[in-house]
């Protein structure tokens, strides 16, 4: 990521080893953000509105969400739903992050505004160019609003 700018990428895993394993792949690839992360739907709209355990949380939006979708209390689909339905949320890129191949997630999660819908590597040389690729264009190509 460039030191031009900065952003928080925040994480929501419920999955405390896949999350270890992200977080080790993005250690690797030497990603430069602010990681924040969270382990379900619930506590992911927690952070965004600034709710609960963040309530003091200063209101500064994160510009990259990487999203599980099989999470307890509220799962990645129902977040996502919430999150592209708010004006002040919506744009805020979203990439979901899963075990899941199905089809009707797939589908399903472009049709609630999902930016890109990646299934995790098997290996972790695998998800660790997965990361690398995701900085790359995430934070270096592509213009992120503000």
């Amino acid at each position: 990521m460039s030191a031009k700018n900065p952003i928080t990428l925040l994480y929501a895993e419920d999955d405390e080893e896949d999350r270890a394993l992200v977080l080790d792949a993005m250690k690797e690839s030497r990603l430069a953000n602010r990681i924040a992360t969270v382990s379900d739907g619930e506590e992911l709209l927690d952070y965004l509105y600034c709710r609960g355990r963040y309530a003091d949380r200063s209101d500064e939006l994160p510009g990259l969400i990487l999203l599980d979708l099989n999470m307890p209390r509220l799962d990645g689909r129902e977040a996502l739903r919430e999150i592209k339905s708010d004006p002040r949320l919506r744009r805020i890129p979203i990439v979901v992050l899963t075990t899941s191949k199905t089809e009707e997630d797939i589908l399903r999660t472009y049709d609630l505004g999902v930016n890109s819908f990646i299934v995790k590597p098997v290996t972790f040389e695998a998800l660790v160019e997965t990361v690398r690729t995701l900085d790359k264009y995430w934070f270096e190509i592509v213009e992120l609003p503000h």
